[in-house]
């Protein structure tokens, strides 16, 4: 680099400089010793001149206060501004013969033109920006400094004559044929989309503001022209474009077609912006096509999920659900259909059962089960789980489980939860058919989200319980496993004290196995031979849903035994009343009149008739009852009983009026 105190005069320096800038502009090759000979010219003229000294913002080194003086060939011999007019006006020059040039073409020519023109230029200008560099970090810099906010570097200062000398003149139809060819491309026609992609670069180039926070940039990029001058007549057009697009498919096409349009359509639009537009547009553009496609056309949408809802089309409604949940509450109504149709669908298929199902818990359960499955299935499938949908299911389920055509018929929105207790109670006892215990769990768990749709869960706790137990009384459950698994289940639906007598029955049988075995050893021990076989169940009186049975005269034959438990469990827990409950008892007789013998089960008021019969053969009702004390209402019906399966005989009634429809009235008493 050259160094020399001679003056240097701007005309000479100038006409060193011009061929070298028109080399630059014309596009011309230029080899790195001339590159670096242009710099030198630059350079030589800008010390070689006296100028006064300014006090600058610190920059690089000699912080002297916060500020920074210049010194030597820095800052006291620093000039450029008669430099930077002379680029300045070369400038302005240059491109209005460009503007001449360009401002008759129209669509893709003018395109052609202003982007070749543009990207010409803007490579030119950085490397004038480059040799010219010393200019930038002085005089400008001082001049900035200073607050002249119309002194920008070189290349910032040709971007703002660009945009006053070319763009200005040239936008409307350069914007008019971007616009154009977009239009096309909609159309399915191919275009040249680097003609929009560089015409969008150079909009977002010219867009700049002055920044005086930034000593090292004078000046911030913006949007401003891009904004401006492009983006909102695209919005406005795209607007337009699918106003009219929606309006004219429609009448040729389905709703359904229709919404696949409109997702390819939002698709395409996206890789719009990726392509060719600036990333800034991408929400706006797509908000636009939004409000068009989709939420001008909501009612059109809403009056075809019911359609698809109907027709069961999962798929297409996962892609109507996509969409409209792109328009911000518009799920809401849809929420509402979908919650109506589950509802009206949950009504109808109870109906159509109704007549078998009000008496047949199997049929009443297993139709809820398999209208929530299927309804379930369309909420993941359709709408994705989607939380909203969820409630839309729940709350149709709750409205129909509660009340629809059976529960009417019954009188009583508890019919539900009792059908429900009733359901349990046929699979957790014995007999039940053989189920594999993976799809006896999968059976609890479907009868607790009926469970938790039932309003009065206190009434399906109450009929639980009862039912619980008698299977425990009569031992009549599958699996106690199977018991606590469904109590289990309960108890994290409703908590502790929902289940907490559920839990106490289970307690007290587990309870009453120790007391039998502690029964057999008091008896060893005491010396007690005359009891019969006997196992016994102690129940807590709160827990159970028992009340005391009538008294009646214990039979000889058992009284031994159920004296010397009396004395064993009063001798153990002394202050405690036992009630039996001979109502739930039972026991087993063996005949010996007859040539084969047979153990009958029976309950224990029909074993106490039984062993009457060993002392007379022949009774009348009423010494019967003198002899048993059993109240007349129960004992007919257990007469009744007896005579049914023939083990006794009446007389007075002839074998061929025992039939179905013979009731313990019909026994007659003197």
């Amino acid at each position: 680099m050259s160094h020399t105190n001679r003056h240097v005069k701007l005309d000479e320096v100038w006409a060193k400089l011009l061929d070298g800038i028109n080399h630059v502009y014309q596009f011309q090759a230029m080899k790195k010793p001339a590159y670096m000979l242009l710099y030198t010219h630059v350079y030589d003229y800008c010390i070689s001149n006296p100028s006064q000294p300014r006090t600058t913002l610190p920059n690089t080194r000699g912080q002297i206060g916060g500020l920074q003086r210049s010194t030597g060939q820095d800052g006291a011999n620093i000039v450029g501004g008669e430099l930077y007019n002379k680029l300045k006006n070369y400038l302005k020059d240059y491109l209005k013969d460009v503007c001449q040039s360009g401002i008759d073409l129209q669509g893709e020519d003018v395109l052609r033109f202003y982007t070749n023109r543009w990207e010409k230029y803007q490579f030119s200008s950085k490397v004038m920006n480059d040799f010219c560099s010393y200019i930038n970090r002085h005089w400008v810099q001082r001049e900035f400094n200073s607050g002249r906010k119309d002194i920008y570097d070189i290349y910032t200062m040709a971007m703002d004559i660009w945009q006053k000398v070319v763009f200005q003149p040239l936008h409307k139809q350069v914007t008019h044929a971007c616009l154009d060819l977009i239009k096309s491309e909609r159309h399915n026609e191919i275009i040249n989309t680097r003609l929009i992609s560089g015409v969008i670069q150079s909009y977002v180039a010219l867009g700049f503001t002055e920044d005086a926070t930034n000593n090292n940039q004078m000046t911030s990029p913006t949007l401003t022209i891009y904004k401006e001058y492009f983006e909102i007549q695209f919005l406005q057009d795209t607007e337009q474009f699918y106003r009219l697009e929606a309006a004219t498919f429609l009448v040729h096409n389905s709703v359904t077609e229709y919404l696949k349009k409109v997702a390819q359509r939002l698709d395409e639009e996206v890789h719009r912006v990726q392509s060719y537009l600036h990333p800034s547009t991408l929400s706006l553009l797509i908000k636009k096509v939004e409000e068009v496609l989709i939420r001008d056309q909501l009612d059109v949408i809403y009056t075809e999920a019911k359609t698809l809802l109907r027709d069961e089309r999962y798929q297409d409604l996962a892609l109507l659900f996509k969409l409209v949940n792109r328009i911000t509450n518009a799920t809401n109504e849809l929420k509402k259909i979908v919650e109506n149709h589950i509802y009206e669908m949950g009504i109808h298929t109870i109906e159509r059962v109704s007549g078998t199902a009000i008496n047949d818990p199997k049929v009443y359960i297993e139709t809820i089960i398999d209208i929530h499955k299927k309804f379930l299935k369309l909420v993941q499938e359709a709408f994705n789980g989607e939380q909203g949908f969820t409630a839309a299911l729940d709350k149709a389920c709750g409205k129909f489980i509660n009340n629809n055509v059976v529960t009417q018929a019954a009188g009583s929105t508890t019919k539900s939860p009792e059908l429900l207790a009733r359901y349990c109670d046929a699979l957790l006892r014995k007999g039940t058919k053989a189920v594999e215990e993976t799809d006896l769990e999968e059976k609890f768990n479907q009868i607790m989200i009926v469970f938790n749709y039932i309003e009065d869960k206190d009434v399906y706790q109450k009929f639980y319980g009862k039912m619980l137990a008698k299977r425990l009384v009569g031992q009549l459950s599958a699996s106690d496993d199977y018991e606590e698994s469904m109590i289990s289940k309960l108890k994290q639906a409703c908590g502790f004290e929902y289940t907490s007598k559920l839990q106490r029955m289970f307690q007290d049988i587990g309870v009453s196995k120790t007391l039998i075995f502690e029964y057999e050893k008091y008896c060893q021990n005491h010396h007690i031979t005359d009891t019969v076989d006997f196992s016994v169940m102690v129940l807590s009186s709160n827990s159970w849903p028992f009340s005391g049975s009538s008294n009646f005269i214990i039979p000889i034959e058992l009284k031994s035994t159920f004296d010397s438990f009396t004395e064993f469990y009063t001798h153990r827990h002394n202050g405690r009343k036992l009630t039996w409950l001979h109502q739930h008892s039972k026991g087993e007789l063996q005949t010996f009149f007859t040539s084969q013998k047979y153990i009958l089960q029976v309950s224990t008021y029909q074993m106490v008739i039984l062993l009457l019969f060993n002392k007379v053969l022949t009774w009348t009702v009423e010494r019967l009852q003198d002899e048993t004390q059993i109240k007349s209402e129960l004992l007919l019906q257990v007469l009744l009983g007896l005579l049914k399966s023939k083990l006794l005989i009446c007389t007075d009634i002839h074998e061929d009026e025992l039939d179905e429809d013979f009731k313990d009235t019909d026994i007659k008493m003197n």
